[in-house]
């Protein structure tokens, strides 16, 4: 169970912190240096060999990860995962408190406040779990956090897992329509480019959390610039690294990966691994071969954590 008094009232990151306690997940809350709660989830294991901070995608929330973190646990690892602003319980708060007029909105702050919450609940994890590993695993727009908040804090890491990412430059990212590829197909819904499994997209779009609008909808020119940019010189290379995306993945795919991986390369990171699947899409942790991508990742952490 966690110390309330590890937050202390003159902490400017965890001005509020709370637990409500019900089934698996906790619900979880803290405030951020905006005002804006922020709600995160923790599934927890007795005497965890390691914490994975999952990080979400653009238009879903962290509750979509349920299997992968009960996959995590059922080998010793503790989950965390906080709904990001304008997204999931996060975004219905701050749309009841009239912050924002919709889902989706980042409200003020933009990106940097985005950044800001991933990293105050990785701190919040290393106050609570001061002397386990912390492994960062993120999913496409949670990868593009993920390496950015790497740049900076990749010596607070025991690894990094990136799912469904890129190279983080113009010309590699697609930015036209990710469905574009399955647009012709009978009945085609717009959720193909997630998942060789129809019923992904389909759950998708009935998830009154969920949104469909595009990155550049959701995020801005300006806040997306944020986000570009290969690994700094500042990583700390000792960290290592796994890549998973399929090698149908319309939003950079193999290509993708590739580059980034000789990026981390150049920047002197040595144990880094990047596995295709090949057929797989966009959500290869809900793809046809989920197995076998859920596997591929628990020996990995396994072996390196």
């Amino acid at each position: 169970m966690s110390d309330l008094n590890a937050f202390p009232e003159s902490n400017p990151v965890f001005q509020e912190y709370s637990r409500v306690m019900t089934d698996l997940p906790l619900r979880r809350s803290f405030k951020d240096t905006h005002g804006v709660e922020i709600v995160f989830w923790e599934w927890p294991v007795a005497s965890p060999k390691a914490v994975v901070q999952l990080v979400h995608g653009i238009g879903e929330h962290s509750r979509r990860y349920d299997h992968v973190a009960r996959k995590l646990n059922s080998l010793g690892f503790a989950v965390y995962s906080d709904d990001h602003r304008g997204h999931g319980q996060t975004g219905k708060g701050m749309v009841a408190a009239g912050i924002t007029k919709k889902q989706g909105l980042l409200g003020p702050g933009g990106m940097d406040a985005v950044l800001a919450e991933v990293r105050s609940l990785s701190e919040l994890i290393k106050s609570e779990h001061p002397s386990t590993k912390l492994v960062m695993l993120g999913h496409s727009w949670g990868s593009m956090l993920a390496q950015r908040l790497y740049d900076k804090h990749s010596s607070d890491l025991a690894a990094l897992v990136l799912s469904g990412s890129s190279l983080l430059r113009p010309g590699v990212l697609n930015s036209g329509k990710l469905n574009k590829k399955w647009a012709h197909l009978p009945n085609a819904s717009g959720g193909e480019w997630l998942s060789r499994n129809l019923e992904v997209g389909k759950k998708f779009r009935e998830d009154p959390l969920n949104f469909n609008e595009s990155f550049a909808e959701v995020v801005g020119i300006v806040d997306t610039l944020k986000l570009m940019g290969a690994p700094k010189k500042t990583i700390d290379p000792k960290v290592p690294i796994l890549l998973q995306v399929g090698s149908d993945d319309s939003l950079a795919g193999e290509r993708g990966n590739v580059l980034l991986a000789k990026a981390f390369r150049k920047r002197g990171v040595d144990d880094i691994v990047l596995f295709v699947y090949e057929g797989a899409r966009h959500e290869i942790y809900n793809e046809t071969n989920q197995d076998e991508v859920l596997n591929d990742l628990a020996a990995w952490l396994e072996a390196h954590v």
